[in-house]
């Protein structure tokens, strides 16, 4: 039966991975993601402005990218046709009919955790897609002692109770609701009792402080 489930686990993370790359088109930009912009007839619009990175031009925390003539720019959220179409628009005050190139060079990256009855527990450098799946692929997955049921997620810096999800619903029954997106700093624990040791689990992995009573009655 475990092998039958990890086979399933596996499938199901194919299955995204393929699902990801076939809509590569319409990924949607966000922050920590590089692109390069060049303008035909505009060199110094080639040339990266920003200093934290030699690839292109990086998209800020607050979603923006800052661009020759063009200024400041909102990036996140657009896929890399939409920005084109942006900043086609903003150099037109500027140029005749630019044309403008958008390419991603550098995918962002989302650091998490993985950790309890996984084969790999540590931290992990998720691209692109982050999800429940994700992380527990990336650890390559769980062991025979998980309690599959009982699965939380850890959000970091927040104040409510880790999130529950049931595996089992996600892998034999596909509910989707339960392959929550995670975010940077998020903690996914797999458990052999349903109860996490704070002290003794999470906090030696963690660079970042959580606070036990976030964690209530488990």
């Amino acid at each position: 039966m475990r092998h039958i489930v990890k086979a399933v686990l596996a499938l199901l993370c194919i299955a995204i991975i393929g699902g990801s790359a076939a809509q590569a088109e319409e990924y949607r930009l966000g922050p920590g993601d590089v692109v390069s912009i060049s303008v035909w007839g505009l060199e110094d619009a080639e040339a990266p402005k920003l200093s934290n990175t030699a690839d292109g031009y990086l998209v800020t925390p607050d979603g923006n990218i800052s661009l020759p003539l063009a200024g400041e720019l909102k990036a996140a959220g657009l896929t890399t046709h939409q920005l084109t179409e942006r900043v086609t628009q903003a150099l037109q005050e500027y140029m005749n009919n630019p044309k403008v190139t958008v390419n991603l060079v550098k995918l962002r990256t989302t650091r998490i955790y993985v950790l309890g009855e996984v084969n790999h527990p540590g931290m992990y450098e998720l691209e692109k897609t982050h999800n429940v799946l994700d992380a527990i692929g990336a650890a390559n997955g769980y062991t025979m002692y998980a309690a599959k049921k009982t699965v939380f997620i850890v959000r970091n810096g927040r104040s409510e109770k880790p999130i529950k999800i049931d595996l089992v619903k996600l892998l034999a029954k596909g509910d989707m609701s339960q392959n929550y997106t995670l975010a940077e700093g998020d903690v996914v624990y797999l458990t052999s009792n349903n109860k996490i040791d704070f002290s003794k689990d999470i906090l030696p992995f963690l660079s970042g402080a959580y606070y036990i009573s976030h964690f209530g009655d488990n």
